[in-house]
């Protein structure tokens, strides 16, 4: 399960410790109280667009949150930035949503209007529009819109960084940008607004450190975007210290510790893998913030999957039976996936009727998703795992 927050990452600076203390909030994934915070910023300094930003983000990856997306593996593919499900907003949540975003744009706007060299005025209408630009590929859907709106996000962060380059924060969304843009299929660039520009993996890399190495406002989010982006190129062990330093900072993350996971695995280090999993659980048994109240079957799925691709079936099956056994205490797409799993390791162990029954288990629960879909096919078909 990859971190990815990000089809689009899009940094949203801290201004005062209040707010600091909104995104400590934030980044240890407690939204209700950071989105308290960041509307008490707004009452404080309404006329600041800072705050309808920040109030804009939290709402933005608490829908993220909900729908799981925060911990689903979304960089697979040959579309990894195209492929997404959609998740589920109430109305009520986009009105709330678009409507600090317009606040935040109009008075970015206004204060541009009167001083046209207002680098700050110009920074955070960029985030504006890189939110927007977030919300249209992940909640609406809306693929080109989305690309439209990180364009225009990334030409006014350069104008802050052509104007300043000591502002560094301002690299980020510009780095975000080449590397998604060099990463699109051929056919994307094709489209008007991205003619022209072919976008640069390995330039955007570097811009990414940089502000994760001396950045300020967005080094935090510049060490997640490395993180992902580092997993997705096959750099598990450029990721690792990127993550521990994560986890150092933001403990109720259990987020961060499950991406460890998955790098020691991918790294060949089960053993580490293991002891990661098991504080895991050291924590939840001591009431440990962040971690006392996650289902014990988000940590027996995580170490279920690596004793997958491990090969040790018999492990794996101990540990997903007791996922599936009591799966309406974790979400779904835990559900399903241990569904799943269970599927192709009996199906590997030769025992085509369990793989069977599990398959039908995942298509039954949800056969939209990507497990159910893909379950689908291995009821005709039987799994058949790749030589190493």
């Amino acid at each position: 399960m990859n971190l990815l927050w990000l089809a689009i990452l899009v940094p949203v600076a801290l201004a005062a410790q209040s707010v600091s203390n909104g995104f400590d909030y934030f980044y240890n994934l407690e939204y209700e109280p950071a989105i308290a915070i960041f509307e008490s910023e707004i009452a404080a300094r309404p006329n600041e667009s800072a705050g309808y930003n920040h109030l804009a983000q939290a709402i933005l990856y608490r829908e993220m949150d909900r729908a799981g997306a925060l911990e689903s593996e979304l960089v697979t593919g040959n579309n990894p930035f195209l492929q997404r499900g959609k998740i589920v907003a109430s109305p009520a949540e986009q009105k709330r949503f678009d409507s600090s975003i317009d606040r935040a744009i109009a008075l970015s706007e206004a204060r541009l209007a009167t001083s046209p060299k207002d680098l700050d005025a110009l920074y955070y209408l960029g985030v504006a529009h890189g939110l927007r630009a977030n919300y249209n590929f992940l909640i609406r859907k809306l693929w080109r819109e989305s690309l439209k709106e990180f364009t225009a996000s990334r030409k006014l962060q350069m104008q802050v960084t052509q104007a300043d380059p000591s502002r560094i924060d301002a690299f980020l969304v510009q780095g975000v940008h080449d590397y998604i843009v060099g990463s699109l299929p051929f056919t994307w660039k094709l489209l008007g607004f991205l003619i022209g520009f072919r976008g640069d993996r390995e330039g955007g890399l570097r811009m990414v450190e940089l502000v994760a190495a001396k950045g300020d406002k967005n080094k935090v989010d510049a060490m997640i975007a490395l993180a992902v982006a580092y997993r997705r190129d096959r750099h598990a062990e450029k990721a690792v210290p990127l993550l521990l330093e994560l986890i150092r900072l933001f403990p109720r993350n259990y987020l961060y510790r499950l991406e460890l996971v998955q790098m020691y695995g991918d790294l060949g280090n089960k053993d580490e893998a293991l002891a990661v999993l098991g504080r895991m659980d050291e924590l939840r048994r001591q009431g440990a913030p962040g971690l006392k109240s996650l289902p014990s079957g988000k940590i027996q799925y995580a170490r279920g999957n690596l004793l997958f691709w491990y090969r040790d079936y018999a492990g794996a099956l101990e540990n997903l039976a007791k996922v599936t056994a009591a799966a309406s205490e974790v979400d779904v797409n835990t559900g399903m996936n241990a569904w799943m799993r269970m599927g192709q390791a009996y199906d590997v162990m030769g025992k085509r009727s369990q793989a069977r029954a599990a398959y039908a288990e995942a298509v039954k629960g949800a056969p939209e998703s990507d497990a159910g879909k893909e379950s689908k096919r291995y009821l005709e078909s039987a799994y058949k795992r790749p030589n190493p």
